[in-house]
């Protein structure tokens, strides 16, 4: 196969608003380095991730929620720790999600791996660095919003399944981000609450943790109460209703904000409160009382082990989780689709097109 020397691409060229996003046609196509594949991006999709290091969301000077200023940046966001682990190079290619198929290989990759459809592991260690370190696919190394990427050839997970690119695009960050909050909390048959259910890792969450056996009560707006039904939910709280004290083993939780504190009153004893996001703001109050009365364990959920992105991709190839896409966008018209993902009417993931 002949490969192209350049490439259309989505290029972010510092934190902030949506002008950051730079339409180019004239990036040069990587090269797989060794141990490295090239992949053909066929698909990618919106993510919190993608918008918030955009506009430097994860700055320590922010303290907002995530949708403040998500399309024109936070004022005061440093560039020294503007994304996931401190400072970001610019210009940068951004996309967390990708499923594409391998068109060539780097040394010490065998041959026989170049025509294979993939899902590339979205966070990973980096390789032969500190196993605390943290490499996100899109944020510390170039990502999907392009018509090709490269990534180390372990991250690269071969794929079975008839769905297409952009539904199998829907899967790596939100449902790899869900498994990891819910293995770290070793959910079984117990009682779960969902809070931001409706989003991309909410909703997934809500199929991972019934595919455990869990009792799911799932926190989102009336107008989605129902398609959260089918997703498998067993009951549904309205964002503004008071919360049941101690009626919870687990809390898997994506929003914070200043409803924090009632969270908490409603694990049960011993029970079990994970986050990996805060899109109704980081800074909340905690009564250490509630924390050490009642025994509680609060984890806070990054980064995961290689087994959880490997589980996934065998949940999907027998079929006990499915996508949910709720529209899909080309990838010029990332801008637009961003806009549309921060208005927060959808559920599920708004899938990327990248491939022609």
């Amino acid at each position: 196969m002949t490969l192209p020397d350049k490439m259309k691409a989505m290029v972010l060229t510092g934190h902030g608003g949506l002008d950051r996003l730079e339409w180019r046609e004239d990036m040069p196509v990587p090269h797989p380095a060794a141990g490295e594949v090239l992949i053909r991006v066929g698909a990618s999709a919106v993510n919190n991730t993608d918008v918030n290091t955009r506009t430097g969301w994860y700055s320590k000077a922010v303290r907002g929620d995530t949708n403040s200023a998500a399309a024109t940046g936070y004022d005061g966001a440093s560039d020294a720790d503007g994304a996931w682990s401190g400072a970001l190079s610019f210009p940068r290619i951004q996309g967390a999600d990708c499923c594409g198929e391998i068109v060539a290989v780097g040394e010490k990759v065998a041959s026989a791996r170049i025509g294979e459809r993939v899902l590339v592991r979205p966070m990973h260690r980096p390789a032969g660095g500190d196993e605390d370190a943290l490499v996100t696919f899109g944020s510390e190394r170039n990502g999907g919003f392009a018509e090709f990427t490269t990534v180390a050839s372990e991250h690269a997970l071969r794929i079975d399944s008839p769905l297409s690119d952009v539904e199998l695009a829907s899967f790596p960050c939100a449902f790899s981000t869900a498994e990891g909050m819910i293995q770290r909390a070793r959910l079984g048959a117990e009682r779960v609450l969902i809070t931001g259910a409706s989003g991309g890792v909410g909703s997934a969450a809500v199929q991972l943790a019934k595919r455990r056996g869990a009792h799911v009560t799932a926190v989102t707006s009336p107008a989605k109460a129902d398609d959260l039904k089918a997703l498998g939910a067993d009951a549904i709280l309205h964002r503004d209703d008071a919360l049941p004290e101690g009626a919870f083993d687990v809390v898997l939780d994506l929003v914070g904000g200043p409803r924090w504190p009632a969270l908490l009153n409603a694990l049960a004893v011993r029970g079990r409160y994970v986050t990996s996001g805060a899109i109704a703001g980081p800074i909340v109050e905690l009564d250490l009382r509630t924390l050490y009365l009642k025994d509680l364990t609060l984890i806070g959920s990054t980064r995961q082990e290689p087994g959880v992105f490997a589980d996934l991709v065998g949940y999907i190839e027998r079929g006990e989780i499915r996508p949910v896409l709720a529209e899909s966008y080309k990838l010029h018209e990332l801008r637009a689709a961003q806009e549309a993902f921060l208005e927060k009417a959808h559920m599920g993931k708004i899938g990327i097109e990248v491939a022609d």
